[in-house]
């Protein structure tokens, strides 16, 4: 399937995330640990917040380890909110289209899992998408139309019930169509201010999603960490597999929850299709 980060927190440039650590989205493009797939070698894409209105994307269908392009960019992007994925597809093509994170205004979607069966299930699906957005759909990807589904269920206005929402579309279609366990997701999606993180299936073991511990109780128990010194108090990260093995830094984040990262603090939340 994928593996994906979402930080936020004081300004960093991309490589402290995507190639520095130990256990960098970049190793875990060869080598993840945790994932179905251990190489996700199928396109990559990095979105992040500066000083326009709307963030960047950067996309290409190359693997994450041998893309030149991605090495020098990272060096001298610096940003407080990036969204950063590696994809191992399930079947779709492998284009740039397909490559998430995926954008619309100032909101990034990006994705880990499958809709089960999608291309029985699409036609539902992108029906039930607004007519207004629905030309805006680029890619062929159950994850693209799985955003724009829930922008169209209310996303920009309750992201958590718009996802309760999307996702209680899926398995009712779904059902209608007999596939039993429609949906295996852990789903990030920002607006540029607060990150909801997602993690949910229908057979009730989701793919794998952990997030950051405090920061500030890291570095007492680790006073001659440097990496640590770097980050601000208010640093989060959400991953699909932990950067390091630094004991404490990392919790799993449990079945049918949504986490909300923001202003520094983070919530866990019960979730569930609605």
């Amino acid at each position: 399937m994928c593996r994906w980060l979402a930080y936020s927190g004081s300004p960093v440039l991309l490589e402290d995330l995507l190639y520095k650590p130990a256990n960098s989205l970049v190793v875990q493009s060869r080598h993840s640990q945790l994932g179905v797939e251990t190489v996700n070698g199928d396109g990559f894409g990095v979105g992040w917040y500066g000083a326009e209105d709307t963030p960047g994307l950067y996309h290409c269908t190359e693997p994450a380890w041998n893309d030149r392009n991605l090495k020098e960019l990272s060096a001298h992007a610096r940003a407080g909110r990036v969204f950063a994925h590696i994809r191992a597809s399930t079947g779709t093509a492998v284009q740039q289209t397909n490559c998430h994170p995926f954008r619309h205004g100032r909101w990034l979607w990006m994705h880990n899992g499958a809709i089960t069966d999608f291309p029985v299930l699409k036609r539902d699906l992108v029906l039930a998408v607004d007519p207004d957005l629905y030309p805006q759909i680029e890619g062929s990807t159950d994850s693209e139309v799985f955003f724009f589904l829930a922008l169209s269920l209310g996303l920009r206005e309750d992201p958590p019930a718009a996802v309760a929402r999307a996702v209680g579309v899926v398995e009712e279609v779904g059902r209608s169509h007999g596939v039993a366990l429609p949906m295996q997701m852990t789903v990030a999606t920002t607006d540029g201010e607060t990150t909801w993180a997602f993690r949910y299936s229908s057979e009730g073991r989701s793919r794998s999603l952990f997030h950051s511990t405090d920061v500030s109780t890291l570095r007492q128990q680790y006073p001659d960490n440097p990496v640590l010194h770097d980050l601000s108090d208010d640093a989060r990260l959400v991953v699909s597999e932990p950067l390091g093995d630094l004991r404490g830094a990392w919790r799993e984040v449990p079945e049918s929850t949504c986490v909300v990262v923001r202003e520094g603090n983070e919530e866990l939340l019960p979730f569930g299709p609605a």
